[in-house]
């Protein structure tokens, strides 16, 4: 008797622990799956809002611009979607700690400048967790209504041919201008065309985000009209798509 109840009690602990196991797995993972503190916004929520509105939002930081005046400017994103946050109010100290992956919660306007939806004069507060989002390959939807339902995630596209982005001082074709109209120099935002199925696209690097001393800005300086690349980058919007490329690899 004494023995069947020793095995009754060890199964039952065994069932306990299980069920522990399962609830610890659940409850753990991946912190984008963790419940919206009270007054915070869904995604959708945030989606639906009017533009001018205040919106609450806890997201991941992916990437900054450079700091400068006591505000800088975020790529965020949680596993719904992801936020642009322009110029928002940061202490130099705190730009530093916002390192890719850092959680915060965002308090600002639901604003739209050519396209761009983004939360403009916003504060935040730094909030425990991580996340990182992998690039979502888009590829596919170069061309379609749905591309701007991403907007601002960190996105993938693969297989682009460079096209002529203009013409330098002498009138030959070049596969990248300083400034969007050629006017600027190194140091400058860069502008090239890309194109797929006939269609042709502008993408830039963004100089507060990737300035003339990283591998994206030394790699589109050095295209050529014809080459095949593949792309990573954060698809912000003006006047149509215009991503702000982080990494291009020629094929």
């Amino acid at each position: 008797m004494k023995k069947l109840t020793s095995l009754l009690l060890t199964f039952v602990l065994v069932l306990a622990c299980v069920g522990c196991g399962a609830a610890n797995e659940s409850a753990g993972g991946d912190d984008t799956a963790d419940v919206k503190s009270e007054g915070v916004m869904t995604y959708d929520e945030y989606i639906a809002a009017d533009l001018e509105s205040e919106v609450v939002v806890e997201t991941y930081v992916q990437a900054t611009q450079s700091w400068w005046d006591n505000t800088i400017t975020v790529y965020s994103q949680d596993k719904d979607g992801a936020y642009f946050l322009y110029n928002m109010a940061c202490s130099e100290e705190d730009s530093k700690k916002l390192t890719p992956g850092t959680k915060i919660k965002v308090t600002g306007y639901k604003s739209e400048w050519a396209g761009e939806v983004e939360i403009i004069d916003a504060t935040f507060e730094f909030e425990e967790g991580s996340y990182i989002a992998e690039a979502r390959d888009v590829t596919p939807l170069l061309g379609t209504d749905e591309l701007i339902s991403h907007q601002n995630e960190f996105v993938s596209f693969k297989g682009l041919t460079v096209e002529a982005a203009g013409q330098d001082a002498d009138g030959n074709d070049v596969a990248f201008l300083y400034a969007w109209d050629g006017s600027g120099q190194k140091g400058d935002d860069l502008y090239f065309n890309v194109s797929l199925n006939g269609e042709t696209y502008t993408f830039t690097v963004e100089s507060y985000l990737c300035g003339e001393d990283t591998d994206v800005y030394k790699a589109v300086e050095a295209l050529n009209i014809g080459d095949v690349i593949d792309l990573e980058g954060f698809l912000y919007w003006y006047e149509g798509v215009n991503p702000h490329i982080t990494s291009v690899t020629v094929k």
